[in-house]
């Protein structure tokens, strides 16, 4: 059964219940930074809410849905737990279905997946004003990448160049552009990339991105936060290119979560520096 899609209504104001706890689960998950948000969410809608991070495997995972009470309003959930999610829910958004990818549970009578990668990813996007993409370049072959590849046809894309390391590894991504009526081409990070693109997505480490690589985008998104900038932002800062980064994500993303967990809206911007001064508190102190 599927519902309708993650993206949250313009409204204001928490229509929740006086007191929830929801969380976000993962392996590992003491990085997370959806706790900082979501808490600084609940303070500035003035709900008695509570937010934790706990460690789940994928083995784990139906019996911590199944010990569940009363109590608990929706989830996080990041890697590795997003595509086994899915078998787990009672009913699926149109993205979560699209994809068999969630990383949003909403808890009551029936357990429903959504996934706010998507709409999070194209309000980054818009906010760093790209606002129409025709061509594209996408490295990494996950379930991120998958996700970014929706986004950017729902932007209008229609070609997208994606780039593994083995190409026998990037089926899914291909599988979810092909059903987007995408031209599909599979390339690996050896080879140089030879056409221009509106707009480079990287969604894999940052020791694998040859920088230089923004020479050839319009735009760059790069999913990495922490440390940043990265070499590839920096090109394409150096370049005037409008560039996003996995905060604008995580923050548009956990933005669109609060809205549907509680019912209140709140300015990813907000989450976005209550995420950033939690990143700024954890770096080491410089040598003196």
């Amino acid at each position: 059964m599927v519902s309708g899609s993650s993206s949250a209504p313009e409204s204001s104001g928490s229509e929740s219940s006086a007191s929830g706890r929801c969380a976000v689960l993962g392996s590992p998950v003491t990085h997370s930074l959806s706790p900082v948000m979501h808490r600084t969410a609940y303070q500035e809608l003035g709900v008695d809410w509570d937010y934790t991070a706990i460690e789940v495997t994928e083995d784990g995972l139906a019996a911590f849905l199944d010990g569940l009470d009363d109590s608990w309003r929706g989830l996080s959930v990041t890697a590795p737990l997003k595509r086994r999610l899915v078998d787990l829910m009672d009913d699926l958004s149109e993205d979560a279905a699209f994809l068999r990818v969630a990383n949003t549970v909403l808890l009551g009578e029936d357990r429903v997946g959504h996934n706010t990668d998507v709409p999070g990813g194209l309000n980054a996007l818009r906010e760093a004003g790209v606002v129409s993409v025709e061509t594209a370049r996408v490295l990494g072959g996950g379930a991120t990448a998958a996700s970014m590849v929706l986004t950017l046809a729902r932007l209008g894309a229609r070609a997208v160049e994606v780039v593994v390391r083995d190409p026998a590894r990037a089926g899914e991504v291909v599988d979810v552009a092909e059903r987007c009526s995408l031209s599909t081409r599979v390339t690996t990070f050896d080879a140089v990339p030879q056409t221009p693109v509106d707009v480079l997505v990287s969604t894999v480490p940052t020791a694998v991105v040859d920088p230089l690589a923004a020479r050839h985008a319009g735009a760059v998104f790069d999913v990495v936060y922490d440390p940043w900038p990265t070499p590839l932002a920096q090109e394409a800062e150096r370049l005037g290119l409008p560039v996003a980064n996995g905060l604008d994500l995580l923050a548009h993303q956990a933005a669109l979560q609060v809205h549907l967990m509680t019912g209140g809206s709140v300015r990813p911007s907000l989450l976005r520096g209550a995420a950033a001064l939690e990143l700024a508190a954890r770096a080491p102190l410089p040598e003196v």
